[in-house]
């Protein structure tokens, strides 16, 4: 199972599989109205539009479309594809691909992290840009963003009928939307080293939601005089996350995205739109209504996520160390050596490999450790914002558990095909998915 399902979905199956095309943006609009104009409320919002109409309130609170923000955006795609190409950064390869090609990475996010938020400072120190810009600008900034990722989508989409980068590693479902939507190209280039994956999601989506939540502290002091805690824990929590992908950006080579989904919608406007929009609604709140909840339940909150990410980095450590030393080497983990289920598949041009299979530690815990600590760490961001600030402010949460619920099933779907036999001994071994006693 490389990628996703090729030919033979039918029209209605493409279609239903299509409507985040639809969906995605309005969702984005929706949870941009609720926090401008129902002050988080989503209970508002449905009794304003069951009173005035759906069409009404979008057409009287939508975000407007404005050329600071078409700016704004495009500058900021323009210069972190500065950063993306002439940085300096180690070369990592990737998986081979299934036309078998193995292709080249830099791994410059960190230092490009790093040079964007110390320009930003820059900038806000000697007056030339507010620091509280997003914010004030948000509107602008997410129309912006919408069609900023609808476009490239579209751009996307063209290439890889013109110009695509590895003909042979495109992928057909029969279904142009659906093509659209889960893209065609594999691993679409500019030139030999430019990889839209990498770029999309690094650069564009994980760089700007640290951005995001600073800007938000600056609004915050603005319009308040002090930063709230709350606010402050939020922030730290996410930037060690964001920080933590970068240092670890290597890592990101060997996950779904980057090893088999294909480049279209999904990716483009997910990282340009979605993940900026909807990742930081807690900070967004925050900006506009500050909260204050008590001093000994932030303190709980913030240590909570704290051990989310410890749990989330632990998992993802033993995974590499065991890849890194192998059952020869005395890989011990929790002070044990580490237990391997040798799996033979046969790659796409029939040749025989094996791999290693964990099932100690965390891996003999569950399927799916890592995803355990990623869905505390995100639940305790929400809950950072405090027990009743409404719904809206869980999206992320939400949104979270359903993305990694689904990965689970995806994962295990395409690990029954590679690996067989081996897949079902490790099932057995390790019964639980995501937590123990629950799935």
């Amino acid at each position: 199972m490389w990628g996703r399902q090729g030919a033979g979905r039918s029209w209605l199956g493409s279609l239903f599989a299509s409507l985040p095309v639809v969906l995605g943006p309005i969702g984005s609009v929706v949870v941009f109205i609720i926090l401008a104009a129902f002050e988080g409320s989503l209970c508002s919002f449905v009794t304003a539009v069951a009173k005035e109409g759906l069409y009404t309130i979008f057409a009287k609170y939508r975000p407007q479309l404005t050329a600071r923000g078409v700016f704004a955006v495009a500058g900021w795609i323009g210069w972190q594809a500065l950063l993306f190409q002439y940085l300096p950064g180690k070369i990592r390869t990737g998986q081979v691909t299934p036309a078998g090609h193995i292709l080249a990475y830099r791994m410059n996010g960190l230092s490009a992290w790093f040079v964007t938020h110390l320009v930003w400072i820059a900038l806000c120190w000697l007056g030339i840009l507010d620091p509280a810009f997003i914010p004030r600008n948000w509107s602008g900034l997410v129309a912006a963003m919408n069609l900023g990722g609808v476009l490239v989508a579209a751009f996307a989409f063209v290439k890889a009928y013109a110009s695509p980068t590895h003909p042979d590693d495109r992928k057909f479902s029969g279904s142009s939307i659906y093509d659209f939507y889960m893209g065609i190209e594999f691993n679409p280039r500019f030139g030999r080293d430019f990889d839209f994956k990498l770029f999309n999601n690094g650069h564009l989506g994980m760089m700007v939601w640290t951005l995001i939540d600073f800007s938000n502290m600056a609004y915050q002091y603005q319009t308040l005089g002090h930063v709230k805690p709350s606010l402050i824990l939020l922030t730290i929590l996410q930037t060690i996350y964001v920080l933590d992908f970068f240092v670890n950006e290597a890592w990101y080579l060997a996950t779904i995205d980057i090893e088999h989904d294909h480049y279209g919608f999904y990716l483009a406007w997910g990282c340009i739109c979605f993940l900026p929009t909807m990742y930081t609604i807690q900070a967004q709140y925050m900006g506009l209504y500050p909260t204050s909840p008590s001093s000994a339940y932030l303190t709980m909150v913030f240590a909570i996520g704290l051990a989310g990410y410890a749990v989330f980095r632990s998992v993802n450590n033993q995974k590499d160390r065991a890849r890194r030393l192998g059952p020869g080497h005395q890989c011990y983990i929790w002070g044990k050596p580490a237990e391997f289920i040798v799996a033979p598949y046969t790659t796409s041009n029939g040749t025989q490999r094996t791999n290693l299979l964990l099932c100690s530690g965390w891996w003999g815990w569950s399927r799916h450790a890592n995803y355990v600590g990623d869905l505390v760490f995100s639940y305790s961001t929400c809950a950072l914002v405090g027990l009743g600030s409404g719904a809206v402010v869980w999206t992320y949460a939400i949104f979270m558990t359903i993305l990694l619920v689904h990965r689970c099933k995806r994962d295990e779907k395409r690990l029954e095909g590679k690996y067989g036999d081996a897949w079902a001994e490790y099932c057995r071994r390790v019964p639980w998915r995501l937590v123990p006693g629950i799935w």
